[in-house]
């Protein structure tokens, strides 16, 4: 017969093996997590195969998993609650300077490398050049985002336009394609958004451009990139980085991944190529 002491000791043990089994889990499932550019349901599209290739490259099970805002996919990062993030431009710098330096850009697109933001509007607004934009109601996307936020604000203060002091209005719309939405809705009159998201949607015929359409296009910069953290062991930095610079267009499977990512090859990056960010973020006063 079991005695409470014994019971009490047997409670212990099970709670024991149960940890260390989760403590296991979790060294052995590898976590991806990308910021929310776009709905939910998108994100996990878009990224699951990615996930499904770095598993047999990796030889780790590989979890994808969507996160709710754009400061959530920062903060995994940082406390280390995943092991590889897609970071735009900008969530990569304020992850690297809220960790002291400690994150670690992997890979980008080759189109990351010149990158660009779109400014849209109704076709019938009179808004033809960002000068139009004064006293409208304007949407970016998330506050945290590169090409729907910090990359259009800083051109627009280069052509000495104040959002703040010069729109009527100013809407953050959390993703690109909720950004689409609102112009098309008539929420807001103008909204700066990713070049690539409006291009799929108006390959997709998701959006009338005889409607909506762009009326300004921004220069080029670089933009988003795979991230780990610094803690993550150099060896397994070095395999996921030649796995996702292995996606080869020539293959049918990778290619399908390729497209699903919105890429034509990933390249390696470096944290200097992201100073310019940061440096137009701080003059935006976003740092």
């Amino acid at each position: 017969m079991f005695t409470a002491s014994s019971r009490t000791l047997r409670a212990l043990f099970t709670c024991a093996v149960l940890s260390l089994t989760a403590a296991a889990h979790a060294q052995t499932v590898f976590r991806v997590t990308t910021i929310p550019e776009e709905a939910a349901t998108e994100q996990i599209r878009k990224f699951t195969p990615l996930a499904a290739y770095l598993e047999k490259e990796l030889g780790v099970k590989v979890e994808f998993t969507p996160v709710s805002d754009y400061p959530a996919a920062v903060e995994a990062l940082v406390n280390k609650k995943v092991d590889l993030v897609w970071f735009g431009g900008f969530t990569f710098v304020q992850a690297n300077i809220r960790s002291g330096g400690k994150v670690v850009p992997l890979a980008q697109r080759e189109e990351d490398t010149r990158f660009q933001s779109v400014f849209i509007a109704k076709t019938d607004s009179g808004i033809k050049s960002l000068a139009d934009m004064k006293g409208k109601q304007v949407s970016f996307g998330s506050q945290s985002s590169t090409s729907g936020h910090l990359m259009p604000r800083s051109f627009l203060l280069a052509a000495s336009i104040e959002p703040e002091k010069d729109f009527r209005r100013i809407a953050y719309s959390g993703a690109h394609d909720a950004t689409i939405a609102s112009v098309v809705s008539g929420k807001v009159d103008a909204a700066a958004l990713d070049i690539t998201v409006w291009k799929k949607f108006v390959a997709e015929n998701k959006v009338d451009t005889k409607a909506v359409d762009v009326f300004f296009t921004t220069p080029g910069y670089f933009n988003y990139n795979w991230s780990v953290h610094a803690d993550t062991p150099a060896a397994m930095q070095q395999k996921i980085k030649a796995a996702l610079i292995g996606l080869s267009p020539a293959n049918p499977e990778h290619a399908e991944i390729l497209k699903l990512n919105r890429a034509t090859r990933y390249i390696e990056t470096r944290p200097e190529n992201y100073k310019g960010l940061e440096a137009a973020a701080r003059s935006a006063g976003l740092l």
